[in-house]
């Protein structure tokens, strides 16, 4: 089993800036890709950002492409989500997850274990 663990959300003003990181621990697997996605209420889960195993493979929505930057550091199984300027449309339970085999794709069925969310509220 693998355990993601999220932490960084919080209230900002629009065009704020917020940090996200999530923890992996566990059963790690090697070469494992780890994706964000978000949700916001009575909305179905919607894909963010991921990023391959390597860090130099990246994927994002078009809504955050730009404003958003997906990293991780291997050595401590955390991935990070950097997000400026945030609209109040970002505004949703942001959950990181792993996908075990690779791959960026953008299908919520793809990943293998999810964290437990985090709220992000942005103000207008």
């Amino acid at each position: 089993q693998v355990q993601l663990v999220e932490s960084g959300g919080g209230l900002v003003q629009a065009g704020g800036s917020l940090r996200l990181s999530c923890a992996a621990s566990g059963r790690i697997f090697s070469n494992y890709s780890m994706g964000w996605f978000r949700q916001a209420p009575g909305k179905e889960r919607e894909f963010v950002v991921a990023i391959m195993w390597s860090g130099d493979i990246t994927s994002y929505a078009d809504s955050v492409a730009g404003r958003f930057t997906i990293s991780r550091d291997n050595t401590k199984n955390t991935a990070y989500l950097q997000m400026n300027s945030l609209k109040p449309e970002d505004t949703a339970v942001y959950y990181c997850a792993v996908d075990r085999f690779g791959g960026t794709s953008s299908r919520p069925g793809t990943y293998d274990y999810w964290g437990q969310g985090t709220q992000v509220t942005v103000s207008s």
